[in-house]
């Protein structure tokens, strides 16, 4: 027995106080005696604990680890092994050791405070004998397994859940996106690809053309065994059933509207060639089942047919399917990868979408929500309110190249009478906007990474805003509707109107670049101008012809006496416009454009939108050009097309290549001169006529060309 023993406990603080600088070792000492005696104790409770049976075989280890350590939000898989006539428990704990646990919150005398696990139990972990659903990135479902997750129940029920085309010729990741708007909720996906695993479509091509083109009615069994002459890996064999049934079962449009004129059994389904989601998705499973391939059938919302931006959902109204594939589980739509029916589901077309094949979760989420959160496969879970609340895109959004918009929310409200959307792409894209189905009333700016359109409801209220797009590349290919939104407009914008003929885009971009017009200046959309003048310059390419147009809804001019508001003066590759308006107001300064390639037909490549507010801004038009006015010649003065009378008027051009030039006024003849500086200079009296012309030869002939003419006002 030590010493210490033997002395009480106020002996022992005497003899400590007494022995203070041998403290620290006498301490040591205590420590040492104490581990040895709990050592002891700790053998003794491991025997104890063996002699349990099987009382406890399959129960988590909770009585040594307490909730306040959170370690048992997930019970941990349990394997029992007899051991000559008693039973052994023993705990599995992927990626965390029992042993470190045990060190820890060994059973010695005192308090003991267990220390807080830190990160995610089990993260990644799935034990083989799990079936259940499993996030991308190795993330599972804590606490769901195969036994624990109830069915969802599929009943043959009318479903708005369709894919509406008729009238069309994310969340995304938690990080500001290119203008800094945030978004709703975090997933972490890679924006090149659309897809939850990572395939090569090409590979396919044969297995596609061959799936389309199987004819087997006799049974769905029969059916999948052809199929799969050519399908030999999971992922083949599930794309062969995809592909047969997008490109053989026709949406009901008449058991949309009767439910009980359609049968959803895989059976029927395969004889009439026809069902709702409900049908697409039985069958869907019942195929993967006989190919071996987990499958289930869930239901929930969707924005599909008759779905408007602000819904609110009261019960589910579609169906899909989830496969389990290499691991994971991945999502896909049969339904709405086989076609499209029209507004009022009448007539089925179909329209294979590559889309809604095994579809990332952060992008199916856009139109998908299962009834049971667990099968987004999105940490964290999306609520049903986000879902209605989040902006609506659609397929072709994201098979565009388009990767967020601004807002991110379906429903926007102007703010002073304007409201603005961003969206973002990967690539050059062309779009087109619709307020309330018409065109008018949008401000789009195209950048090569996205667009921004402003938006100026000409009236308070609800109004429907619908984004429509296309690939650049595309010429012939028409526009789809890939975002649509439901605008709140509290007040109207009366300080600014938008002409009916301006064109979409406006101000400099990368189009009007393609187009041949490179660095145009001002670099806005819109020219503000007090005194109702304003300059536009540029670049041209090589051989670019071009003219330019003036359209307002408020002119009573015609258009050839608009045009002549607009004097173009070019010198060698860059160009310049100058613009005179008429009066004031809004109006559309629209460029046409066509190169050597075209075939002398022109094109808008570049608009602005050029207001005035002044009402006493009244400029007279331009002189009257005749075709010998060629590209490089320059008009200094008079600019005015209308000369006062009885004045003397001076004039100077700049005239490349012309030997001689003449002024006619009131039947005289007046040369003009050629300066050291190159320019034709002179000056006429306007007392004589009611016009002048300018006249040139390019020789010592006698031959004059006209070139401008000016009219003079009225004594």
């Amino acid at each position: 027995m030590a010493f210490h023993d033997g002395l009480t406990t106020v002996q022992q603080i005497l003899l400590a106080i007494v022995c203070f600088p041998l403290l620290p070792f006498y301490l040591c000492y205590l420590c040492f005696a104490d581990r040895e005696e709990s050592k002891g104790e700790s053998d003794t409770h491991s025997r104890v604990e063996e002699g349990k049976g099987q009382a406890t075989a399959r129960q988590p280890r909770s009585a040594i680890v307490t909730s306040e350590t959170h370690y048992n939000e997930q019970q941990s898989a349990v394997v029992s092994e007899p051991d000559q006539g008693n039973h052994i428990t023993v705990e599995i704990h992927p990626r965390q050791t029992t042993s470190h646990i045990e060190k820890e919150s060994s059973f010695n005398k005192g308090i003991r405070v267990f220390p807080h696990l830190r990160g995610q139990d089990n993260k990644g972990f799935q034990d083989d004998g799990d079936q259940g659903p499993s996030f991308p990135q190795g993330q599972d479902l804590h606490g769901h397994t195969h036994n624990g997750v109830q069915r969802p129940v599929i009943t043959c029920e009318p479903d708005q859940g369709f894919q509406d085309y008729e009238d069309e010729q994310l969340s995304l990741p938690d990080e500001p996106d290119l203008y800094g708007s945030p978004k709703p909720y975090a997933y972490p996906w890679d924006k090149s690809s659309l897809k939850s695993m990572s395939i090569d479509l090409e590979q396919f091509k044969k297995l596609d053309a061959y799936a389309s083109k199987v004819n087997v009615t006799s049974s769905v069994k029969d059916l999948v065994s052809v199929l799969l002459q050519e399908a030999h890996s999971d992922l083949e064999k599930l794309r062969a059933i995809w592909m047969w049934i997008c490109c053989h079962i026709e949406y009901d449009v008449k058991g949309y509207h009767d439910t009980s004129s359609t049968s959803c059994k895989p059976e029927d389904v395969l004889r009439s060639r026809k069902s709702v989601c409900s049908g697409y998705a039985k069958l869907f499973e019942q195929m993967c089942s006989i190919a071996q391939i987990h499958c289930k059938e869930l239901s929930g919302y969707s924005k599909g047919l008759s779905y408007k931006p602000g819904h609110v959902f009261k019960e589910t109204n579609h169906a899909w399917n989830a496969v389990f594939l290499h691991g994971r589980w991945h999502l896909l739509d049969s339904t709405w990868g086989s076609g499209f029916a029209d507004d009022s589901c009448t007539k089925f077309t179909f329209r294979y979408n590559e889309f809604y094949f095994l579809t990332h979760p952060a992008l199916f989420i856009n139109d998908h929500f299962p009834e049971e959160q667990e099968w987004q496969f999105l940490k964290p879970h999306l609520t049903l309110q986000q879902f209605e609340q989040n902006a609506h895109f659609r397929s072709d959004f994201f098979a565009m190249g388009l990767v967020a918009a601004t807002p991110a929310t379906t429903v926007m409200q102007t703010e002073n009478g304007k409201a603005t959307v961003f969206v973002e792409s990967r690539s050059p894209a062309l779009f087109l906007c619709n307020l309330n189905k018409e065109k008018g009333h949008c401000l789009m700016t195209l950048k090569k990474n996205g667009m921004k359109v402003e938006v100026y409801p000409p009236q308070t209220g609800i109004h429907s805003f619908q984004l429509f797009s296309k690939l650049s590349q595309d010429t012939k290919e028409s526009y789809s509707l890939v975002l649509d939104y439901s605008l709140k407009c509290s007040s109207v914008d009366k300080s600014l109107s938008l002409p009916k003929d301006l064109i979409q885009p406006v101000g400099p971009s990368w189009l009007a670049e393609q187009a041949g017009i490179l660095k145009a200046s001002p670099p806005g959309p819109i020219i503000h101008t007090d005194d109702g003048r304003c300059v536009v310059t540029f670049m041209r390419t090589k051989d670019l012809s071009f003219f330019a147009t003036l359209e307002s809804d408020n002119s009573r001019l015609p258009e050839d006496m608009r045009r002549r508001h607009i004097w173009k003066t070019c010198r060698g590759n860059q160009a310049e416009l100058k613009v005179h308006l008429p009066h004031a107001g809004h109006f559309a300064l629209l460029i046409w454009a066509s190169k050597p390639s075209d075939s002398g037909s022109h094109q808008c490549a570049l608009s602005y939108l050029v207001s005035c507010p002044n009402k006493s801004v009244k400029w007279p038009v331009f002189p009257q050009c005749f075709a010998n006015w060629e590209e490089d010649y320059e008009l200094v003065a008079p600019l005015a097309g209308v000369l006062p009378a009885n004045c003397q008027v001076p004039f100077k051009f700049k005239l490349p290549g012309i030997f001689h030039v003449n002024i006619q006024c009131g039947g005289k003849t007046l040369p003009l001169t050629l300066s050291e500086a190159g320019f034709w200079e002179g000056a006429c009296n306007t007392s004589g006529g009611g016009k002048v012309v300018v006249t040139a030869s390019k020789n010592s002939s006698s031959s004059f060309w006209y070139l401008l003419e000016y009219q003079v006002e009225a004594c």
